[in-house]
């Protein structure tokens, strides 16, 4: 019996009219290596997956995302408190917890390292928020390192926090991710990636909407990502 013929994806014409050149936005997902895998030592990207409705769906218990004391109407937390009918937070709620917080700290523990991780818990769903630093319109990636390391430490022996997922925290519009202080420009996601993966996390990440018009490079469905990609960019084959 043959074993080369396509395997069919679509019923009848749909596959003549969903060309991937029709669509300027989309990315080209690439295979991982076809190793064994090993638990726990991975953080799955979510290409294709939207976060709200997984949320929504109970898909997971606990989501990472960021905060500010001044105003996050633009941010995923308000979407989050929004449309989570459990919940009793609001937009404006969410922001005064935060400023009340970093107006105690400023007090109480002027000295402690930032940034702190908030908890908002919506009843079905547990959202750890990470601060962002006071008198800063940004996060660094030193911040994004500190507040993951510290948001590891909160999901260790608490199986009931987990499956837990992140934003990427590229592309945002409150809270935006820059490099460091001196250069305020913004990472790439594989930089970000590292960062996290660095500070101990696993779990799922969801891509900002800006890279799904990157269908000029293939992209890869976890990180690490292949060894491969490392030899290639050294100049083997």
């Amino acid at each position: 019996m043959p074993t080369n013929i396509p395997v069919k994806i679509y019923e009848g014409d749909a596959a003549a009219l969903l060309s991937p050149s029709s669509y300027p936005d989309r990315v080209s997902l690439l295979p991982t290596d076809a190793t064994q895998p090993a638990p726990g030592d991975r953080i799955r990207i979510m290409w294709g997956q939207n976060l709200l409705s997984d949320v929504l769906d109970g898909r997971y218990r606990t989501v990472v995302c960021s905060v500010n004391d001044e105003e996050n109407a633009r941010g995923l937390i308000a979407q989050l408190v929004s449309l989570v009918t459990a919940s009793q937070w609001s937009s404006t709620s969410v922001t005064s917890y935060a400023k009340m917080f970093h107006e105690s700290v400023n007090i109480h523990a002027a000295s402690d390292r930032e940034p702190y991780i908030l908890k908002y818990d919506l009843d079905s769903v547990l959202v750890l928020a990470i601060l962002r630093p006071k008198n800063q319109d940004y996060f660094t990636l030193t911040d994004l390192a500190r507040g993951f390391s510290t948001v590891t430490k909160m999901l260790q022996g608490r199986p009931d926090r987990r499956p837990v997922c992140t934003a990427s925290f590229l592309g945002a519009k409150s809270n935006r991710l820059v490099i460091d202080h001196d250069s305020q420009t913004e990472p790439s996601f594989e930089t970000t990636l590292k960062t996290m993966y660095a500070a101990g996390f696993r779990g799922d990440t969801y891509p900002s909407p800006q890279m799904w018009q990157r269908a000029d490079v293939g992209v890869f469905p976890n990180y690490p990502f292949p060894a491969g990609l490392d030899r290639m960019r050294d100049g083997s084959s």
